[in-house]
């Protein structure tokens, strides 16, 4: 494995990408545009069903977003063990602390996933949200009981993490991010992972999952394979087969929450894998809740180009070329149905497009109708700070890219209202 960075304009750099990209943040700028029609089949037929919906018109968008964007999952022979490493009181004795692994291996290579879960202390099977991290399970509460991550991690000076090690000195780093005892006191347990376990972020795709399926003399996925996103969203099914066998959590009621590109693996994975209850995106951006052909912000052409790796390599064919896709993220949104979906947006992130992700959100809610449930009520986004929860969510909030505690309480407020906590 290779040392890795996680600085956009280093990347920038490395992969030789021009840095002479402006991108447009004003809505008279945004090109004229249609959208793919969600309610009719790919021979024109309308839908105007549930089951229609789920017979037929679900499974050509799943697989347009397989083929173009974030690509299939090749079929491989992997053996999976998991293995309960360490079960401890926690949070003052009001939580239990869980540490998980999970060992993936095939074509004579073997990788580790840590699962780090925290469950409330409670007569029931507790409800649980699911997300990965960034840094290492350890950065997100200070719990010496925490065991640092071993996988490569990227090098910060703030967080102590040098020759891309975790140290003890990055112990908590992010806790502003995770509300942990919150989550706790509202009675749901959280369940965490690196996302490195699965695959680095880093331009490389043989140094994670995606080896692990190569066929003889494979290097690199077929252009219509799976890119870093889909091997994450893999990952997060691969905890859910883990929850499933886990007598204290409630597989009924897991909750799957990203941020950032992190996010746009939460809807990827909720979208293809339908046992995740609710699905929460937090600032996803392009590629994720955002409509690609608003061209706001971040592009498919700047995503590509910076990122090579998130997706398949067919999606570089709709590089300024936004039009063209079969397919935009209200459809991804609306494959969670009738699922309760949430997507969030922060005012100061004009680089993930809040408008246009609250557009996909509004868009999405006409399959939503087709259950008989409740989308978006307006296409009008609402007032900052002021959630909307229907089957669909939506905030806008003060504030940069980022989780915050406003974020969490709406995202547990929401649960509350769909799983009666």
């Amino acid at each position: 494995m290779k040392p890795f960075i996680f600085i956009s304009l280093l990347l920038l750099s490395i992969n030789g990408i021009s840095q002479d990209f402006t991108p447009n943040y004003e809505e008279s700028k945004i090109p004229a545009y249609e959208l793919p029609p969600l309610l009719t089949s790919n021979d024109g037929k309308a839908v105007g069903t549930s089951e229609q919906w789920m017979d037929y018109r679900r499974k050509e968008i799943l697989s347009d977003f397989e083929k173009y964007v974030y690509g299939k999952i090749p079929e491989g022979d992997i053996d999976i063990k998991t293995e309960i490493i360490k079960e401890k009181n926690a949070l003052d004795g009001k939580a239990i602390m869980k540490e998980v692994k999970m060992t993936f291996s095939g074509n004579n290579q073997e990788i580790y996933m840590d699962i780090l879960i925290y469950l409330p202390k409670i007569k029931n099977k507790a409800p649980l949200i699911l997300a990965y991290n960034f840094n290492g399970n350890h950065t997100i509460i200070n719990d010496p009981n925490i065991s640092l991550t071993t996988s490569l991690v990227g090098n910060n000076k703030e967080f102590g993490i040098t020759n891309n090690r975790a140290t003890e000195a990055s112990r908590g780093a992010k806790h502003n991010r995770w509300a942990v005892e919150k989550i706790i006191d509202r009675g749901y347990g959280l369940a965490t992972i690196y996302y490195g376990d699965i695959d680095l972020d880093i331009n490389d795709l043989s140094d994670g999952i995606h080896a692990l399926f190569y066929k003889s003399g494979q290097t690199q996925p077929a252009k219509d394979e799976w890119g870093s996103i889909a091997g994450w969203a893999w990952g997060l099914s691969r905890a859910m087969d883990y929850f499933e066998d886990d007598d204290d959590i409630d597989e009924s009621k897991i909750a799957l929450m990203g941020h950032s590109r992190l996010g746009k693996t939460s809807l990827w994975a909720g979208a293809h894998d339908q046992r995740f209850a609710i699905v929460i995106s937090n600032d996803s951006g392009c590629g994720g809740a955002a409509l690609s052909r608003r061209r706001i912000g971040e592009t498919v052409w700047r995503i590509n180009t910076s990122f090579p790796h998130w997706f398949c390599d067919n999606f570089n064919e709709f590089n300024n070329n936004e039009d063209a896709l079969p397919v935009d993220q209200h459809m991804l949104i609306a494959l969670v149905a009738p699922r309760p979906v949430y997507v969030a947006s922060a005012q100061d992130d004009k680089w993930a497009d809040p408008k246009g992700e609250f557009l996909s959100a509004f868009h999405a809610g006409a399959v939503y109708k087709l259950f008989g449930l409740e989308g978006l009520p307006t296409a009008n986004m609402p007032e900052v700070n002021e959630p909307i929860m229907k089957s669909v969510g939506y905030h806008i909030r003060t504030g940069k890219h980022d989780v915050t505690d406003f974020d969490w309480e709406a995202y547990l407020d929401f649960a509350d209202k769909h799983f009666g906590n």
